[in-house]
């Protein structure tokens, strides 16, 4: 196994998850979060800073969209269109010390 630096400073991982019955995070617009946060990161050219991926299930499906932040150590939950602005605001802020 091959150990290697993380490439990014910090990465929010956005639960997609779908289910076929009951509450899901991919029920409630969290495709279209993703890719609004994503498309954000690229336009203010911090790509190689900040990576937005996706993460299945988060466990938190009644308060979705569910997103967290590493190595913030921060969980968001029922994220909405109009809290893009305050989360690149977090991604933006530098990590709080260990």
């Amino acid at each position: 196994m091959k150990t290697n630096p993380l490439p990014h400073e910090k990465i929010l991982y956005i639960c997609l998850n779908e289910r076929e019955t009951g509450e899901c995070c991919g029920g409630k617009g969290s495709a279209a979060l993703h890719g609004k946060l994503k498309s954000a990161i690229r336009e203010r050219g911090l790509s190689s800073r900040i990576r937005i991926s996706r993460s299945g299930c988060q466990g938190r499906c009644g308060d979705g969209p569910n997103a967290q932040l590493f190595p913030d150590n921060l969980w968001f939950s029922g994220i909405t269109e109009s809290d893009i602005d305050l989360l690149l605001d977090k991604l933006t802020e530098d990590s709080p010390s260990r």
